[in-house]
């Protein structure tokens, strides 16, 4: 692993080529000096003002960020953003842009020296007392399985088994759904608009709250009738016929208004609150009549939508803004647009068949699924004698070499047993539900086909197995045996990464020669209110997906196309072939630079079939390794957990409830060494590189390393110690709802910091054969929008803000205290919006 110099990033471009095009020289002095920025920036003596920025002078979107972040600096100088350059790709034509747009406002900064950072000690108490807190649900959950398992155990007879495992599961089922809606409406009330800050007690009733709603089961009734009745119990105002199917639960609950008949796709955020500047910020979501709301989309708070109107997928609806009623919009920020994102029929599907569905869910629940779960536990107590004959007393002690036997034995038939039947289910069982569902045809809701559809969904999105088979050669075999059409992919070794997702496997089609860099969701079935449709999603030959990417049925790219991260897929318009797209919505960009093609040689002819080989070899031994690493983490859980039978007989609740802390501490602690330990301790460096080195396989191992455990941490101080042991350079009382780090070591953030829920900072790119990796920075004070993505070679300046589902370009400069937003992220000049709960206080 050779460290590189920062400099390799941004190569200067072939000076020869450059002197042998004809000079045309500047005519105005705006003209003069950003051909002098420029030429500074490509460290060479002159560029002619009428080069192409990519064609002529072999920039790239890196090189040419920190072009406009110079050009920022000039007071002398129009602003110009990475729009821009696309849009006017020469000196001349940019100097021409600039000066015929409509002028500028100044902007107008984050307010500054309004909000007092928390100090110390409330931000140490607060974790303290989350800490108890966990501490204490701990405890009574320990204390209601003790009771359960001793009341269970005392049945004698299958049946007599079979009737307490009903009676104790469906009472302890109905306690956890209703337990968080009591605390709710005891620790909170009605929610109303208001602002607070983080860390203080009113932070740590909402924080405890969130928690619970989160860990509620009837989170896993998205899509289910059921789950409106729970967000209704919450205080949310929802019509009839509502459909939901995101799993982004609303937080505050009461200031959400949903009309009757919306339609609410996956992975979007309304979530009733933001957290900004060090502070919670709740506010009204309302949405009318017949809403539609796509796919990945981010609804801020104080925003509304009228009857009919519709939101497009990778869209947001800014703080203040208003759809009005019948109006479609999409982008980010939201623009009005003429295009129909609800492109199916309605069914009949009336609210007796709401309700049987859901009925029947719940019978399912209690007769089916709660005693196979509670009388499976017990049988398994009783019939495994590892488990029996600890449980009983008079066993042979906590330092018996049969403990770590039966702990090996057991670890090894469950966790190996579950990755082999895993498979075996998920390449048969949806392929036989697939024959119930027809592509193309309209189903009623909440049927037969909607069950089927779903249930096809749930098995074939497991992650463990793209999480195993991703960044790899053996990703195309896993899509393909569950159902993908991978029929002509040639083998990159990287065709796809460890997130990818879809509605069903079975339309889903991706041409030869593309590569999927990660967070692919396919959007291959149609919703309204009361139908859904599945139909083919394909992807054309020699494209480059970026990172998280909604791609619909029916989009309009085909062959050798360059789709960038967060890119809003046209669903209207001309086929785009040979280009780029870049946006919400999408506008287009060079397909490739020369810069970026310096790896080509290495993809083609006996350079690639032996990279290829050597690549798919490093590959497996990473899969093997991971498979250990993950079942000796399994194995310690193991040995611990029949250690705790052990001494269940003397100590009950208590044991188990320690199971539980001890579990999630190691878990924490044993993840990070391991990511720790394969960086060898070291500091990750800026990085240029083939993916077909061997420094790529490798960086590759660090992105396998699990982590889901720090959604765990969200919200509390917890968060950033662990960050801080993972090797980010975190300062103190950083705020960190939900944000995601891919590069620890490379990123930086200063005291203070605000991260919102669904936030990304990546401190790489992949680019067709290409890997870049470099440093990111926040400085204090800064604040990360829910969605929001940073990437590479970033820095913001203290204090500045950027917008929800905003993506920050690679290389961007943030200046202090200022307002960014938007995909791609540009100076946001009109004055922030105030919350209603600001305006209610002024």
């Amino acid at each position: 692993m050779e460290d590189q110099p920062l400099d390799v990033l941004t190569p200067g471009p072939d000076e020869s080529a450059i002197g042998t095009r004809k000079h045309t020289g500047p005519e105005t002095g705006v003209e003069k000096n950003l051909a002098e920025v420029l030429a500074d920036v490509m460290c060479v003596e002159w560029v002619s003002v009428d080069s192409h920025f990519f064609d002529d002078l072999g920039a790239n979107s890196l090189v040419m960020a920190h072009f406009c972040a110079r050009v920022r600096k000039h007071a002398d100088l129009p602003s110009a953003s990475m729009k821009d350059i696309y849009r006017y790709p020469t000196i001349r034509s940019l100097a021409t842009g600039l000066a015929n747009a409509a002028p500028v406002e100044p902007s107008v900064p984050v307010p500054t020296g309004v909000v007092a950072p928390a100090r110390t000690a409330v931000y140490a108490l607060c974790g303290i007392l989350q800490f108890l807190l966990f501490l204490g649900y701990s405890f009574l959950a320990g204390l209601v399985a003790d009771r359960g398992y001793a009341w269970v155990s005392a049945g004698s007879g299958v049946i007599d088994i079979y009737l307490r495992s009903f009676v104790f599961g469906g009472v302890g089922l109905v306690a956890l759904c209703t337990f968080p809606v009591a605390a709710k409406w005891l620790l909170i009330g009605r929610c109303r608009p208001s602002e607070f800050p983080v860390w203080g007690l009113t932070y740590l009733r909402f924080w405890t709250v969130k928690v619970l709603i989160h860990a509620n089961p009837m989170v896993f009734f998205v899509g289910n009738p059921l789950y409106v009745l729970y967000l209704r119990a919450l205080g949310a105002r929802i019509g009839r016929g509502v459909t939901i199917l995101s799993r982004n639960v609303p937080v505050c609950p009461d200031l959400l208004t949903v009309g009757a008949g919306t339609v609410i796709r996956k992975d979007s955020f309304f979530l009733c609150y933001r957290a900004q500047a060090g502070r919670i910020q709740t506010g009204r979501v309302t949405l009318g009549r017949d809403v539609f709301i796509g796919e990945k989309t981010v609804l801020d708070i104080d925003v509304s939508m009228g009857d009919r109107a519709q939101l497009g997928h990778t869209s947001t609806l800014y703080s203040g803004q208003a759809v009005p009623a019948g109006q479609r919009w999409h982008g980010s920020p939201a623009q009005p647009t003429q295009h129909d994102y609800l492109r199916i029929e309605p069914a009949e599907c009336g609210t007796l068949r709401r309700v049987g569905f859901g009925l029947i869910t719940v019978l399912q629940l209690l007769f089916l699924y709660v005693p196979l779960i509670v009388g499976g536990a017990y049988m398994l107590a009783t019939l495994v004698p590892a488990l029996h004959d600890r449980l009983g007393p008079g066993t042979g002690g906590l330092t018996s070499p049969d403990l770590v036997v039966d702990a090996l034995v057991l670890s090894l038939l469950l966790f190996f047993g579950f990755v082999v039947v895993g498979l075996a289910v998920m390449f048969t069982v949806p392929r036989l539900l697939n024959l119930v569902v027809k592509p193309d045809k309209v189903y009623p809701l909440y049927g037969l086909h909607y069950s089927a559809h779903r249930a096809i969904g749930r098995m074939t999105n497991i992650k463990f197995f793209t999480w195993l088979f991703g960044d790899s050669s053996y990703i195309v075999h896993y899509l393909r045996g569950i159902g993908y059409d991978l029929s002509q992919v040639e083998q990159t070794g990287s065709n796809f990464g460890t997130e990818v997702q879809h509605e069903t496997p079975f339309l889903c089609s991706v041409g030869s020669g593309t590569m999927v860099a990660d967070g692919l969701s396919v959007i291959n079935a149609d919703y309204s209110s009361s139908s859904f449709r599945v139909s083919r999603a394909s992807i054309g030959s020699y494209n480059f997906l970026g990172n998280n990417i909604a791609y619909p049925s029916g989009a309009r790219t085909g062959e050798n196309c360059l789709l960038a991260t967060k890119v809003m897929v046209p669903l209207e318009g001309e086929v785009r072939e040979g280009v780029g797209l870049l946006g919400s919505p999408c506008f287009e960009i060079p397909r490739s630079v020369e810069r970026d093609s310096r790896f080509d040689h290495l993809r083609t002819g006996g350079e690639l079939r032996r990279s290829l080989a050597a690549k798919n070899r490093y590959n497996i031994r990473s899969m093997v390794f991971f498979l250990l690493v993950r079942w000796l983490h399994f194995f310690v859980l193991t040995v611990f957990g029949l250690a705790n039978a052990e001494l269940y007989d003397s100590y009950g609740h208590v044991m188990i409830a320690a199971f539980l802390v001890f579990s999630l501490g190691f878990t924490a602690v044993y993840f990070v060494l391991v990511e720790r330990g394969i960086a060898a301790f070291r500091r990750l460096q800026p990085q240029v590189c083939s993916i077909y080195e061997p420094y790529f396989w490798w960086h590759e191992r660090l992105w396998k390393v699990p982590d889901t455990y720090l959604n765990i941490f969200n919200g509390t101080p917890f968060k950033n110690v662990i960050w801080r042991m993972l090797g980010v350079r975190i300062g103190s009382r950083v705020f960190d709802d939900g944000c995601y780090m891919t590069e620890r070591t490379l990123t930086t953030v200063g005291n203070d910091c605000t991260l919102n829920a669904g936030s990304k900072i990546q401190c790489h790119s992949q680019e067709d054969g290409t890997f870049k990796s470099d440093r990111s920075t926040l400085d204090a004070g800064c604040t990360i929008g829910v969605g929001a993505h940073v990437h590479y070679g970033v820095t913001m300046g203290a204090g500045a803000v950027l917008a929800p589902d905003s993506f920050l370009m690679k290389g961007e400069e943030v200046p202090p205290h200022a307002r960014w937003g938007g995909n791609p992220a540009a100076e946001m000049r009109d004055a922030p919006h105030q919350p209603e709960a600001l305006t209610r206080k002024g």
